[in-house]
């Protein structure tokens, strides 16, 4: 892992920890093994779709 050769300043610091936007998750409706249809996040779709989880 790469070290810091300098101090980084807190202003610095803290502008780009202000400027990190989280973002709402693609929702992706899908059918459950049970027959009901629901909507997940598209990362977790074909583990619902397959019964690993429930939503």
């Amino acid at each position: 892992m790469a070290l810091p050769k300098y101090r980084t300043s807190r202003s610095h610091t803290r502008s780009r920890r202000a400027n990190w936007k989280a973002t709402t998750p693609q929702l992706v409706t899908v059918t459950t093994p049970e027959g009901k249809t629901t909507q997940v996040p598209q990362n977790l779709a074909a583990a619902v779709r397959k019964g690993y989880i429930k939503p």
